[in-house]
């Protein structure tokens, strides 16, 4: 009789209708990876940052085809379908099945945890849909899985920089350049969800990850476009990374640029990609005399991103420890502390110790 393979997708998640938008933003500010804060001082500014804010973000919701909620839960159980059958083919002697982990809304980490114990998995693979790790993301969500499953696992870490995972991105890129009639004086915008600098600055390695997979991708269009990486979604008074997609947009609609915006950390349609990427910035650089503008899609079920993830599953399935990058072992120079290989290699059955993360 052949293995159960349980493949657990992390992913944000995303209220799934206009009452469940304040408690998910609650959800996701009471996070010690998101406000570094005494639990007291966080949980206050949890409760205020979500009530001011849930007015306008429902809004915001309101403008996608979602009943007033997030697609994203949809769009992941497509991945996970799509992973499933690709896996099947893979291991035909073993039964594969994907569950979804969202970390601040349903189906939360604990049902995910449970629903896997129920299905007596034989192998856990943990598969995050962030492609770059981050303390605030693939860390968050290990850590919440770590609480709520004892049993042992296999990690996949990050793949920012397999080739099938860069390929779908200039793929994606190179079709919404076509669609948009091939236009000449393009700037091209590669957007990622900003961080505050003081995390950065404390070891987590996301921005040097997404700034990587940036020259990875401007090598491979046209060498006439301008090709730069920055940073959205801003919240709070503290200092974020940069450059921020927002100025970037305004200054090449000013020089009459064709503009193209692509988002390299979110692989799935969600509010990030759809509203801000595709409305917002879109009357952004209208109003500053763009010559064009185009939002590129997200990864979703592009066959070389669902490659990737069935590829990672596989060597994670096959790799004597219980961590990997898509580049084997460490991924990230010395410098990022916050690396998850940071400690001692773990040996197959071992959990991650909890200060890798």
């Amino acid at each position: 009789m052949g293995r159960r393979i349980a493949v657990v997708l992390f992913n944000l998640g995303g209220p799934d209708k206009p009452a469940s938008v304040q408690p998910f933003l609650q959800n996701l500010f009471r996070d010690a990876a998101i406000i570094r804060a005494p639990l007291p001082v966080r949980w206050f500014l949890a409760r205020l940052i979500s009530r001011t804010r849930a007015p306008a973000v429902k809004k915001n919701y309101a403008m996608m085809d979602a009943g007033g909620g997030s697609p994203l839960l949809r769009e992941t159980e497509a991945q996970a379908s799509a992973l499933e059958a690709s896996l099947a083919a893979s291991l035909p002697g073993d039964e594969v099945k994907c569950f979804i982990a969202m970390r601040y809304w349903h189906p939360f980490t604990e049902e995910a945890a449970a629903d896997v114990k129920r299905w007596k998995a034989d192998e856990v693979i943990l598969l995050p849909l962030y492609p770059q790790f981050s303390t605030t993301t693939t860390g968050s969500s290990l850590e919440a899985w770590r609480k709520a499953y004892p049993g042992p696992t296999r990690t996949v870490c990050c793949y920012p920089f397999d080739e099938n995972f860069v390929a779908a991105h200039v793929d994606r890129i190179l079709d919404a350049h076509r669609k948009a009639g091939a236009p000449d004086q393009v700037t091209l915008l590669l957007s990622a969800h900003g961080l505050p600098e003081q995390v950065v600055r404390g070891g987590d390695p996301y921005q040097w990850q997404c700034e990587a997979l940036a020259e990875m991708i401007a090598g491979r269009v046209p060498a006439g476009w301008e090709v730069i990486g920055c940073y959205q979604s801003r919240v709070g008074p503290l200092k974020w990374i940069g450059p921020a997609t927002d100025a970037q947009v305004e200054r090449a609609a000013r020089e009459g640029k064709h503009i193209l915006i692509a988002p390299i950390a979110f692989v799935s349609e969600h509010i990030e990609t759809l509203v801000e990427l595709g409305e917002e910035y879109r009357l952004l650089a209208t109003s500053h005399g763009a010559a064009s503008y185009t939002r590129v899609e997200a990864l979703g079920t592009h066959k070389d991103f669902i490659q990737t993830l069935a590829q990672e599953t596989l060597a994670a399935l096959g790799m004597k420890g219980t961590l990997r990058s898509c580049a084997g072992g460490r991924l990230c120079p010395s410098e990022w502390s916050g690396c998850p290989h940071a400690v001692r290699p773990q040996k197959a059955g071992e959990r991650v110790n909890e200060t890798t993360v």
